[in-house]
């Protein structure tokens, strides 16, 4: 398939037709009348990512001489309800054309990324094979194309989300999402977030010529931005990896965000529909902790974290161990077998906490406050916080109410925080 994109023009983003002019191309791809396909769009989580309308335009295009198979890529997050399907898809996917992936269970080994390259680019930081395995249904014969629709922007695992990650994290298995993950923590985000050729990335291109490159697979990516909830694609990309690093540039261009200086206090909101656990709120930290001053406060604004984990293995875990620090958890790792047996959660409760550089505040309604205090956190109830942080009409950037200024966030899923 050759290389195709469209970036914005103007301040409307990309459009519907030209979006449909990619699709046509893509889908020619396979070179052979198409008569089953299988779309692989990111979850509700990535609700601003515009996979959803391309999903849908796909979708219609189709239906009525293809067989079109969705398959959210969840990766560890729950599968998406029938509310949140007709959101997402704007009503035009059959929420019974909705396929659930199954991390722990719907997947097979199709090879592993040798541990002395793994060693190479972990800088000797991890010496062991990482095992690539994905959905079994990737590797249905009868699917004549396998389309991956996702949104590349600054991720804390694996430097830029999206491309060959929607398939190996997205559709991928618990040893790959561990060890990973993990690959990601030990390394540490501050020196991948942002960027594209970070250790884990390397070891999914490895995977991606090895293994995926041999399956009817193609990406198309999108870079958004959004302005009160109005989404805007600012670019889509179809092809080769170097179409994903076109989108790489588009993204550091418009999702990262340069701090003349540290933010003494940040406010991050979470939308309720996009965030009921920590085990994802915690973009909150993720994204804005090279932005923060040491002494600092984050101010967590989370109406809808009803939990910690996606699911109970992990949320017990987290419960257990708590966000106490990178140290304490390594610690904790080598001593107990339930934390081997799931890396992943140890290298989510190291992104987790702030290693005492800066105070971390959960204001919630679902939470007990010995809860929140109980996995390393400081607890507000979001009544209060929000009657004092999310006055009507605030946008993004600094607001100072009376003596007390703070930067406030609306979505960190959108982008990352650093100091220039």
């Amino acid at each position: 398939m050759r290389d195709i994109f469209k970036i914005a023009k103007g301040k409307a983003g990309v459009t519907d037709s030209e979006i449909e002019s990619i699709v046509d191309e893509v889908v020619k791809w396979p070179g052979k009348q198409l008569k089953k396909i299988l779309l692989l769009p990111p979850d509700f989580t990535r609700m601003h990512s515009g996979a959803g309308k391309i999903s849908a335009i796909i979708y219609k295009k189709l239906k009525d001489s293809v067989q079109v198979d969705v398959m959210p890529a969840l990766g560890t997050h729950e599968p998406m309800t029938r509310e949140e399907a007709d959101v997402f898809f704007e009503g035009v996917v059959p929420f019974d054309n909705i396929i659930a992936h199954r991390w722990r269970d719907d997947v097979v080994k199709i090879g592993e990324v040798p541990s002395d390259f793994v060693r190479e680019v972990s800088e000797g930081l991890i010496d062991e094979a990482m095992p690539v395995e994905v959905n079994k249904r990737l590797l249905d014969k009868s699917y004549d194309l396998i389309l991956s629709i996702g949104q590349v922007v600054p991720h804390e695992v694996v430097g830029m989300a999206n491309y060959s990650k929607n398939v190996l994290v997205g559709c991928g298995g618990k040893d790959t999402i561990n060890k990973s993950h993990m690959l990601g923590a030990v390394y540490g985000m501050e020196r991948l977030m942002g960027k594209d050729h970070s250790p884990v990335r390397k070891v999914f291109d490895y995977a991606q010529k090895h293994y995926l490159d041999q399956l009817p697979l193609s990406y198309i990516l999108t870079v958004t931005t959004v302005s009160q909830d109005n989404v805007t694609i600012e670019g889509i990309f179809a092809g080769s990896r170097k179409m994903f690093e076109k989108a790489v540039d588009l993204s550091r261009e418009k999702n990262l965000n340069m701090m003349d200086k540290p933010i003494k206090k940040a406010v991050v909101y979470l939308d309720p529909r996009e965030f009921k656990s920590t085990w994802l709120g915690n973009k909150a930290i993720y994204r804005t902790r090279m932005a923060m001053a040491d002494g600092g406060e984050l101010i967590v604004l989370a109406p809808g974290i009803r939990k910690f984990g996606e699911d109970d293995v992990i949320d017990g875990l987290i419960r257990k161990y708590g966000y106490k620090g990178r140290e304490y958890i390594l610690e904790q790792y080598k001593k107990n077998r339930d934390l081997k047996e799931n890396p992943s959660a140890a290298a989510h409760l190291i992104h987790g906490s702030s290693d005492g550089r800066f105070n971390i505040v959960y204001a919630v309604s679902h939470l007990t406050k010995d809860e929140v205090e109980q996995v390393g956190f400081k607890y507000m109830s979001y009544e209060e916080a929000a009657t004092k942080y999310k006055p009507e009409g605030i946008a993004d950037g600094y607001f100072k109410s009376g003596d007390d200024e703070w930067f406030y966030i609306s979505n960190p899923a959108l982008g990352l925080w650093t100091v220039s």
